[in-house]
């Protein structure tokens, strides 16, 4: 009733292009609401990794709660598993990666580290269904990869211990990209709002005891610092994990896995922004790795067989002829 009242509004790909906007505004804010939970403003810690990803878990599934009671009777029973495997895959490991490897670098460095989540979604689906890789899709895959060193090799001091945490970041995406391939496979019929709250609600009770084990209960949680860190980590639950991942999901089945996941080309940009604005520093060089990576994604969109196509379509036969 709601996407009928929409489309009569808006045409759908306005509305397309509206959601896709959105994913990439709300995960791209999503790595400076990591810090501002894991440190105050001084720096000091506040929360630890485990604790801020435990609380973004429980957050987005108390509020998606409700949506799946209303929508019981579309959980398709016989995918549940898919959809723990979703809900773990791509929501509960990266959760707790991206925090954990957030107490070592920047928010910028890993906003950019993701946007190799579709270089992944690539690579899997060819590893584990057999999908075709064009040679530009090789061509891509080879230049995000060397960005990435390029970004490693340009960071001041860059030792062990960092290159280590941002290998969290791109394990995070590794896993974001087996998620977009089996939701796209296994779960394409099934509601958004199905997925994104089945998923999520199935990771919240491994979190509360994460929590539970962590000692957060035992924190001053009335001191201003703890409330400004919580209300950050609980905005990061609602938009970051329930809200995004609803969009995400249903821009898949509006559109393609190729669109949506172009969102990466986004993200980065709003994470270097929120960096910058938080004195995170920012230079010209990692905005240059930046593109370098971001040129490797979008080699992996173009398919150069339809752009031939269509080019001998618009050329008048008797040159088709002469070619």
């Amino acid at each position: 009733m709601q996407q009928t009242r929409w489309s009569t509004i808006l045409p759908p790909k306005v509305i397309n292009w509206l959601m896709f906007i959105s994913i990439c505004l709300i995960w791209g804010s999503s790595f400076i609401l990591m810090k501002l939970g894991l440190y105050d403003d001084a720096r000091k810690p506040l929360l630890t990794a485990s604790q801020v990803a435990a609380i973004r878990i429980i957050t987005a599934g108390i509020v998606l709660t409700p949506v799946l009671i209303r929508h019981r009777n579309k959980i398709p029973f016989k995918l549940s598993w898919w959809m723990i495997f979703s809900g773990v895959f791509g929501s509960f490991l990266p959760a707790f990666l991206f925090c954990i490897a957030e107490t070592k670098i920047d928010s910028a460095l890993a906003g950019t580290l993701n946007s190799l989540t579709p270089i992944f979604a690539i690579i899997f689906g060819f590893i584990f269904f057999g999908n075709k890789i064009p040679l530009s899709q090789i061509a891509g895959i080879i230049i995000g990869f060397g960005g990435i060193v390029l970004l490693y090799l340009i960071q001041k001091h860059t030792g062990y211990g960092q290159v280590s945490y941002g290998a969290l970041v791109i394990l995070a995406t590794i896993f974001y990209g087996i998620n977009i391939i089996v939701v796209r496979r296994y779960l394409n019929g099934v509601s958004p709002l199905v997925i994104t709250a089945f998923s999520l609600i199935s990771v919240s009770l491994p979190s509360l005891f994460i929590l539970w084990r962590t000692g957060f209960f035992s924190l001053p949680l009335y001191h201003h610092e703890y409330i400004k860190a919580c209300i950050a980590v609980c905005t990061l639950g609602i938009m970051g994990t329930a809200l995004a991942w609803m969009l995400f999901y249903a821009l898949v089945q509006r559109t393609s896995v190729l669109f949506t996941s172009t969102s990466s080309y986004g993200v980065p940009f709003v994470a270097f922004g929120w960096g910058w604005f938080y004195g995170e520093t920012v230079t010209i060089a990692q905005i240059g790795c930046l593109v370098i990576i971001l040129s490797g994604v979008y080699l992996t969109r173009i398919d150069f067989k339809k752009f031939k196509k269509k080019r001998l379509k618009s050329i008048p036969f008797q040159d088709q002829a002469g070619l």
